[in-house]
């Protein structure tokens, strides 16, 4: 239904007749996000322009008990952002402005609805590095990217998200705003609210600007594929490159359906008869990077790959790393509906975690192709199917559910990177147990008593039964 005539006015006051929509046409482009087979309607569509203008619409709304999920472009794949209880979205494009670079500090001051890679692009023009690098840069914001804490290809040696944000404006569901952190490489008083509000998924405030910490760019790259015809031998290199004391720029895994299809997609002419490839780049010193290089190299050849490459030129390394950031892209083509979900396990757990995968993906007779960052153990299992076909999705998600058990029995976690959202809520308590649940769901309150902001993400309203997983 569309929102009450006296709200709808009210909203309008505070950001314009422009920038408040309740027609048909943009209730349902912000019905849904990047997740496949979910979708609801929200009541009406604003678009502030400023914090202030976000805490007068966090005002009325909290006073009118209307729910608000705030978002960027929507990119994210757990259901994070389809307003499932109605109410309003919020999309912060409009304030998407770099509001500062301050060289001295090494930071930079900047609004959420600014776009990844122009971030990343304008600091590097300014001599300036700022490593998280979500596969979805060229779309996802930086606002997305702290609600949701993403990882990306550096993240085995940079960190993700919340190891580069250090200050925080946010406005809470009763529209006061606070401020969190700052310019500061220390900072221990009181709890650290920076960080909780990094990866908490619009469930506890809005965020309307952030301090990031910027470091300088390495002084060169060299990037490198290895090739497998023996899962367990890719699994054992990414152990041993760590056991050598070497920590890669990226570290990725692609398995064989992801091989054969990014090779239709990019046409690198890839051994399609390979069980696995690691693509795998340094950077640092030029010293440092040749030897760290050589070494790698001998690690791969002991564990018996049947080939190894090192491209020749920067081009010919970018191209390779724009293949493996397609991998979903090229995935996609395949069938109507892709399904990409991540988990993570102990890296020395890849190969077993692989083989599950695909014995679940046999037992239950779907297609999943498996790719992700090998060096900290985050898969992302990708299954192609078909949303018309019930029958399918059924065994597509029973899929599902035997993944995420195994990685737990593996020492993992149902998600490394893609949030909890909709999509893992009914998992959540398998990972943190009914303790952790019930502390989370106490902070929840603190910060939104009346559950107005992202309602109905995180927390199920029923955890789903453990399956029981045999191990062969």
């Amino acid at each position: 239904m569309l929102v009450q005539a006296e709200l709808g006015k009210k909203l309008r006051a505070i950001v314009g007749e422009k920038w408040f929509r309740d027609d048909q046409e943009a209730l349902v482009a912000h019905s849904y996000d990047g997740t496949p087979m979910l979708q609801s309607l929200p009541e009406g569509v604003i678009y502030p322009s400023s914090t202030e203008e976000v805490s007068a619409i966090m005002k009325v709304l909290s006073e009118a008990r209307i729910p608000l999920v705030s978002r960027g472009s929507g990119s994210n794949l757990c259901g994070g952002t389809v307003p499932v209880q109605g109410g309003i979205v919020m999309v912060m494009h409009r304030m998407n402005s770099i509001l500062e670079v301050d060289e001295e500090n090494l930071t930079a001051t900047v609004q959420p609805g600014l776009i990844t890679a122009e971030f990343i692009q304008h600091i590097e023009a300014r001599g300036l590095f700022y490593p998280p690098d979500p596969s979805s840069m060229k779309i996802s914001t930086i606002g997305g990217n702290i609600a949701e804490c993403s990882g990306g290809l550096r993240g085995l040696k940079y960190g993700t998200t919340k190891d580069y944000v250090i200050g925080l404006e946010a406005v809470l569901a009763d529209g006061r705003i606070i401020r969190t952190g700052g310019k500061l490489m220390k900072d221990v008083a009181g709890y650290d609210l920076t960080k909780l509000l990094v990866g908490s998924e619009g469930t506890l405030a809005v965020i309307t600007e952030a301090t990031l910490k910027l470091i300088p760019p390495p002084k060169t790259k060299k990037t490198m594929l290895a090739m497998y015809r023996d899962l367990y031998g890719a699994a054992r290199t990414v152990s041993r490159i760590i056991e050598s004391h070497i920590i890669p720029a990226t570290l990725e895994f692609m398995d064989n359906p992801t091989i054969r299809v990014v090779d239709d997609f990019a046409g690198l002419g890839l051994p399609r008869d390979m069980e696995a490839i690691l693509l795998i780049e340094q950077d640092g010193d030029p010293e440092t990077v040749e030897r760290d290089i050589a070494r790698i190299s001998e690690i791969c050849a002991s564990e018996a790959a049947d080939r190894i490459e090192v491209a020749a030129t920067r081009e010919e390394a970018e191209k390779l790393l724009t293949a493996r950031r397609s991998a979903f892209t090229a995935l996609a083509r395949l069938r109507p509906t892709t399904i990409l979900e991540d988990a993570t396990v102990p890296r020395s757990r890849i190969a077993d975690m692989v083989l599950r995968i695909n014995e679940i993906a046999k037992k239950h007779r779907v297609t999943i192709a498996t790719f992700g960052h090998a060096g900290d153990g985050n898969l992302h299992p990708t299954a192609t199917t078909d949303a018309r076909d019930a029958e399918e999705i059924h065994r597509v998600e029973a899929a599902f559910e035997e993944i995420f058990e195994a990685a737990i029995a593996l020492g993992g976690t149902i998600t490394g990177e893609h949030g909890v959202g909709m999509v893992k809520a009914p998992y959540l308590e398998w990972k943190v147990g009914e303790p952790g649940i019930e502390l989370m769901k106490g902070i929840k309150a603190a910060f939104d008593p009346h559950h107005l902001l992202n309602p109905g993400k995180i927390f199920a309203k029923e955890t789903r039964k453990r399956v029981v997983i045999q191990h062969g």
